[in-house]
């Protein structure tokens, strides 16, 4: 290679006095023009001894930037979102519709089987009420009267003269593709104690508890609204938990962002989404749908504008694993016509709303 480059500077000197000894005016374009030429040669002979590393940095990012969590198949767009089968291809809404998962296609992405049940959030550094907790020393459920609160109409028909609109508050979109608008207004009301949500939600929430509790299941709240700090500390020690099991930062990201909300896309930050176990079942594991509060929940908790949010199936909608715990306030219509038709609630939007923009 060292005589190879001798020779090829000894052409390019010849070449240049061959050059100035016939056109003397030619002396500067031409040492421009062949110094070009030389800086190109040394270039290439760079490049062609070692492309072998630049081939793989190259596969690497590329690598990198598919499996990142922002590569996840759902997409979101001002008008509505794009979902995806199991083959994580990406189809337009204008297009086709969502298709759902058979029992024998239902998988969760990209993170082990032993990630299903680990608690999300370590309970400890949570409060925990009962409704006789909540209850002790307030009004009663029947009594209690919150700013915002809505008398809906429980006996309207599901499909018949319901008009549903994306600038409905209980309706708003939060998700990896629609984080939190910077003009989103809510007020805070309290549960208990340093315990909030969003105030307009509290009198279902405690009628919902008091009926459970009539039927003999002790329902509890943990981690209602969480503010962006909170948000991000959950995330990152998913992450540092992944790391320490021995995966990279960005693949400890993509499968933290499958189990944990990234911060700023939360629907704990706007007082909508309500943790909720039970006395006899504290963990926030896969194990709550099985018992008899999480299938009383899973049953019942539409009657009284909740759904749960993630449910079994629909991963490679939500692009959040099975959380039986996790519910959602959307109102009663909503969440009934959610129920009746097993729809998420990216589903019902797309069926439901988009119509009537």
């Amino acid at each position: 290679m060292k005589r190879f480059e001798k020779t090829f500077r000894e052409k390019i000197n010849s070449s240049y006095h061959k050059i100035v000894g016939k056109c003397p005016f030619m002396r500067i374009p031409a040492f421009l023009a062949l110094g070009f030429v030389l800086i190109l040669h040394y270039f290439w002979s760079a490049f062609i001894g070692a492309w072998k590393k630049y081939a793989f940095t190259s596969f690497l990012l590329i690598n990198i930037l598919i499996g990142s969590s922002f590569a996840y198949p759902v997409f979101g767009d001002r008008d509505g979102f794009i979902s995806s089968q199991a083959s994580y291809e990406a189809m337009p809404v204008a297009e086709s519709t969502i298709k759902l998962m058979s029992d024998d296609e239902i998988f969760y992405p990209d993170f082990e089987e032993e990630d299903l049940e680990d608690n999300i959030n370590d309970l400890d550094e949570y409060d925990s009420y009962s409704l006789e907790e909540i209850l002790a020393g307030r009004e009663t459920v029947d009594n209690l009267t919150l700013p915002g609160a809505e008398d809906e109409n429980t006996d309207t028909d599901l499909h018949e003269n319901i008009e549903f609109y994306a600038d409905d508050w209980r309706l708003i979109l939060i998700n990896k593709q629609h984080p939190i608008p910077d003009d989103y207004a809510y007020v805070l009301g309290t549960i208990k104690g340093s315990m909030q949500c969003d105030a307009r939600i509290i009198d279902e929430l405690l009628t919902m508890m008091q009926k459970a509790y009539d039927e003999g299941i002790e329902l509890e709240i943990i981690s209602p609204y969480r503010d962006l700090a909170h948000q991000e500390l959950l995330f990152n020690r998913k992450i540092d938990s992944y790391i320490r099991s021995g995966l990279s930062y960005f693949e400890a990201y993509r499968r933290a962002a499958h189990t944990v909300t990234v911060p700023g896309t939360s629907e704990h930050q706007v007082g909508l989404a309500i943790d909720i176990t039970s006395r006899d079942y504290r963990n926030l594991n896969i194990g709550f749908a099985e018992t008899k509060a999480g299938r009383w929940l899973a049953e019942n908790s539409h009657e009284f504008g909740f759904i749960v949010r993630y449910p079994l199936g629909k991963e490679y909608i939500t692009g959040i694993q099975f959380e039986p715990w996790h519910f959602r306030y959307v109102g009663k219509e909503a969440a009934r016509i959610i129920k009746e038709e097993q729809l998420t609630l990216e589903e019902f939007l797309e069926k439901y709303v988009a119509m009537n923009k």
